[in-house]
C-alpha cells in the first residue's frame, strides 16, 4: 500500500517556501564575485602565491610595512569582521595595536604559511555567510551599532582590496 502524499501546507515545502528574490540572488552573487577577487579586485592567491618567505620581512624605502605586516593585518582584520558578524560575544582587538603584528618579520616559514591559510579559511567563512540564503544581509546586528552583514562583507572586500594592492606594488618593487 502506497502512502498518500501530504497536501497540507506544513508538508508541502513549495507552499511554505518564500519566492526567490532575483535582486537578493544577484546581490549575493556580486558580493561573492568581489570577495573572490573579481572585477577590479585582486585575488589573494595572485598577490601572495610563491612569495618567498625570506622576502616577507623586507622593508623597502618609503613603504611603511613589510609583506608580513600587511598579511597579518589583513588576517586579523578579516577575522575580526567575520567574528563580529556572527558572534554577539566577540570582543575586537584594541585599535590599532591589536591589528598589527609586533614584528616586521614572520617568526618562521610555518607562521607565514599559517597566516595565509587562516586568511583563506576566514575568507571562505565570509563567503559562506554571504551565500547562505538564511543570512539576512540587511538586518542590523543586534550587538552592533547599525552594522549588517552586507556592510561587513563589503568592508572585508574593500579592506582586502586596498591591502592586496599594496602587496602587489610591494611584490613588483621587490622584483618577485
Amino acid at each position: 500500500m502506497k502512502k498518500k502524499k501530504s497536501t497540507s501546507k506544513k508538508g508541502n515545502p513549495k507552499k511554505n517556501a518564500k519566492p526567490s528574490d532575483p535582486h537578493d540572488r544577484s546581490l549575493r552573487e556580486h558580493l561573492l564575485y568581489v570577495l573572490r577577487g573579481g572585477g577590479a579586485h585582486a585575488h589573494f592567491d595572485d598577490a601572495m602565491d610563491d612569495w618567498p618567505v625570506q622576502l616577507a620581512g623586507v622593508r623597502l624605502a618609503n613603504f611603511p610595512h613589510t609583506a608580513w605586516m600587511v598579511l597579518e593585518h589583513m588576517r586579523i582584520a578579516q577575522w575580526d569582521i567575520l567574528e563580529f558578524s556572527r558572534n554577539p560575544k566577540h570582543v575586537s582587538p584594541a585599535w590599532p595595536e591589536g591589528y598589527w603584528p609586533a614584528s616586521d618579520v614572520p617568526p618562521s616559514e610555518k607562521a607565514w604559511k599559517a597566516s595565509m591559510a587562516a586568511f583563506r579559511r576566514d575568507l571562505r567563512a565570509v563567503e559562506q555567510l554571504v551565500a547562505n540564503k538564511k543570512t539576512d544581509l540587511y538586518a542590523k546586528l543586534s550587538w552592533g551599532d547599525g552594522q549588517n552583514v552586507l556592510r561587513e562583507a563589503l568592508l572585508v572586500a574593500d579592506h582586502s582590496a586596498y591591502h592586496l594592492g599594496q602587496l602587489v606594488l610591494l611584490r613588483k618593487s621587490m622584483g618577485i
